[in-house]
């Protein structure tokens, strides 16, 4: 866009991507999010299977996390994320996805369904689905059964494959080849930097890369392209693996994807060397810089994370001066729902809420 406000679209899900939102946001109004659509648990899960609608949970967080900072704006953000309590038929589900999929009904489009919650919400920027249709995770997973442990078994379904207790060899869609949101596509195009991560390898960064048509927007864009590595491996989808390892599988999945740099936080990486290379392979430089919270060795800090990205913006020739300070990462809560309280999820993945100062990522990311 400009040299002080670049065109940033950040690709991913849950709150891995409601944390590069809050870090973002500091530096851009000219912020595109686009979200995965591929949750088939907890509210959004429920939802889909008994309407058929599109899995609007993590939607609803990226709008709640760019939602504005005026009293009318929160309000309305709160709401959003309320989730209902008791043993009813509303029990867990979240009302914002409850409005999202009303809104996708009666406008007959859920890019118009968000634009509409967006200006309901005040929110800086634009959110938007991956697809406007629901998309399957289909993994190969080894390990499952102890006697064979080297035969790989199919685990089908977002919720399954990140909780699973076995090795994720490699994941695919279906079907195979969904159409990319047309928005989406354009938004791409015209970014002057496309960010990738934090958030679950697997079911939040990847399914980006396997849409072909967002394939070839993400890796043909004229953006320079920034990957942003958890803090910690997940259990179930990474277990195991080190950071190195995330770009070896994106490497795999995607041949031919060229990042321009890596960013990681000195105190999850140790020996930075095989990182340096792995991201090197790429085509990236490796960037460390500290972005977790103090003391919190599994949540990114979204100011730290914002300072980063600025670090990375002006080396790389894109000079970024934030907005006016407008700190996302300690939204009011509803009675009830206090800062860091683990989420009602049926899927049984544990998460922090939207509340506190960072925000959790390595257990599943609290697809809701």
């Amino acid at each position: 866009m400009t040299a002080d406000a670049p065109a940033i679209v950040a690709f991913g899900g849950g709150h891995g991507l409601a944390v590069s939102l809050a870090a973002l946001r500091r530096i851009t109004r000219h912020l595109t999010a686009v979200v995965t659509v591929g949750d088939d648990g907890g509210s959004s899960g429920r939802l889909r299977a008994e309407l058929g609608a599109l899995p609007m949970g993590d939607l609803r967080m990226a709008l709640a996390a760019l939602a504005g900072a005026d009293e009318w704006s929160q309000t309305w953000a709160d709401l959003f994320q309320y989730r209902f309590g008791g043993g009813g038929a509303l029990a867990g589900h979240a009302v914002g996805n409850l409005v999202l999929t009303a809104l996708a009904e009666r406008a007959g489009s859920p890019v118009a369904a968000l634009d509409l919650a967006a200006s309901l919400l005040g929110v800086d920027g634009r959110v938007l689905p991956l697809s406007c249709a629901g998309i399957d995770i289909v993994a190969d997973v080894t390990g499952l059964d102890p006697n064979r442990a080297g035969e790989s078994a199919e685990v089908r379904g977002q919720a399954a494959v990140a909780t699973t207790p076995g090795r994720v060899a490699g994941v695919r869609l279906a079907p195979a080849e969904p159409a990319a949101c047309g928005a989406a596509l354009a938004a791409a195009a015209a970014a002057d930097w496309i960010v990738l991560g934090p958030g679950s390898l697997y079911t939040s960064v990847l399914p980006h890369l396997l849409v072909p048509d967002m394939r070839a927007a993400i890796t043909g864009a004229d953006a320079r392209r920034v990957m942003v590595l958890n803090l910690v491996a997940q259990p179930g989808e990474t277990a195991g693996y080190t950071p190195e390892a995330h770009l070896h599988a994106l490497a795999t999945h995607v041949p031919g994807l060229r990042l321009d740099v890596v960013i990681a936080d000195p105190a999850a990486v140790g020996d930075p060397d095989p990182l340096a290379r792995a991201a090197a392979d790429l085509g990236a430089r490796l960037h460390l810089a500290p972005v977790r919270v103090p003391g919190e060795p599994a949540l990114h800090d979204p100011e730290r994370l914002a300072a980063a990205f600025r670090a990375v913006f002006a080396q790389d020739g894109a000079v970024a001066v934030p907005s006016a300070a407008r700190p996302m990462d300690g939204q009011r809560a509803w009675p009830g729902r206090q800062p860091g309280a683990a989420c009602a999820d049926s899927s049984g993945v544990g998460c922090s809420s939207t509340g506190g100062s960072g925000h959790r990522i390595p257990s599943g990311e609290c697809k809701e």
